[in-house]
């Protein structure tokens, strides 16, 4: 059987961010170069699912960019079985990786990224533990690597192959960011929840803002409203909505990027949510929970009435990924791309998980 064409490594490279959209779950595991080059690889060995060649992880770590480029079938198969054989093996001073990756290329490269997201085939009743190689490339995978596709007949042939094999929770969420990530040029339009509308700069954060206005309030809150907006040109109070409930705002504390309030929530009262929009830092960490709560006190608010929200882009986005030890409990995570979950950050409860789910 003739053995398949080996793609560069820059090929690889560049094709994966493609393929792998932000909002695809570990996406970061399924771009990274150690990923591309597993999946050279398994090309290399002629790995591809039905041909009943399989790859290890080994073979990625001790690959070389020598090796790599002699690509005549005869070279390849004496690379493989010389890998694959009981012979005590001379590594090249230049391979790739040192022995003890094995496990990073195994566990994230394969396991957390290509598997999941159905690039990968493992071959079953191999245990973890076996030298025994497992891995090939799907078929349909492997084809978007095709180096004679280019341009709007590659993207066609890869949106393709992303409708039939990734979720549809993924796809939803790439296209939101996608969708926001292309209007972050232009300024952006929020339309608050009585009708009215107002403008803000162009960017990533103001994208959150509209999508906090727009969808947050709506999944989450009975009868929204927006007391307060900060942005860096607009600062928006409701003045009207602050003397009906009897507040007192000032406005030349920290306050956050939002406040919200549901004026008919289901337990009767009029519930107060602090938003904190991340696009690089700023979460509502415990000292900033402490903070805020101490602003609403003075503005007349009623402490258990009160509700804390960090909002994100994506919980796949370096943003999330880097502050999340930083959350504070007792509050709130919401994500643009999923707009209708939400984490809760409960501390020190006394039920159960069965009365938790």
């Amino acid at each position: 059987m003739t053995w398949p064409t080996v793609p560069s490594l820059s090929t690889v490279i560049a094709r994966l961010p493609l393929i792998f959209p932000e909002g695809v779950e570990n996406r970061q595991y399924c771009i990274r170069e150690a990923t591309a080059k597993t999946i050279a690889v398994m090309f290399y060995c002629g790995a591809i699912h039905g041909s009943d060649r399989w790859a290890r992880p080994s073979q990625v770590t001790d690959m070389s960019n020598e090796q790599i480029a002699l690509t005549d079938q005869s070279a390849r198969e004496a690379w493989c079985a010389y890998m694959l054989s009981n012979k005590k093996k001379q590594r090249s001073s230049a391979a790739w990786y040192a022995v003890n990756s094995r496990e990073q290329i195994r566990d994230e490269c394969i396991a957390k990224g290509l598997i999941p997201n159905q690039a990968v085939f493992e071959r079953p009743g191999v245990p973890t533990t076996s030298s025994k190689p497992k891995y090939a490339l799907k078929p349909e995978f492997a084809a978007l690597f095709d180096e004679t596709l280019e341009g709007d007949e590659l993207l066609a042939v890869i949106t393709a192959w992303q409708l039939r094999f990734l979720s549809t929770t993924a796809m939803a969420r790439a296209t939101i960011i996608r969708r926001n990530a292309v209007a972050s040029t232009d300024r952006v339009q929020i339309v608050f929840p009585s009708g009215s509308a107002i403008t803000l700069a162009p960017g990533e954060s103001s994208m959150i803002t509209k999508a906090v206005v727009e969808q947050f309030t709506r999944h989450f809150l009975i009868q929204p409203a927006v007391l307060w907006l900060s942005e860096s040109a607009n600062k928006v109070i409701d003045n009207r909505l602050v003397e009906d409930l009897h507040l007192h705002i000032d406005q030349s504390k920290s306050l956050p990027d939002l406040i919200l309030v549901d004026l008919n929530p289901a337990d009767g009262n009029i519930l107060v949510v602090f938003v904190e929009v991340v696009h690089t830092d700023g979460p509502v960490s415990q000292q900033r929970k402490e903070a805020l709560e101490a602003i609403a006190l003075d503005a007349g608010f009623e402490a258990e009435h009160l509700a804390y929200v960090t909002a994100f882009a994506d919980r796949s986005a370096s943003p999330y990924r880097s502050l999340v030890h930083n959350l504070a409990w007792n509050s709130f995570v919401w994500f643009a791309s999923e707009p209708e979950s939400i984490i809760i950050l409960k501390l020190g409860t006394e039920r159960k998980l069965s009365e938790l789910r």
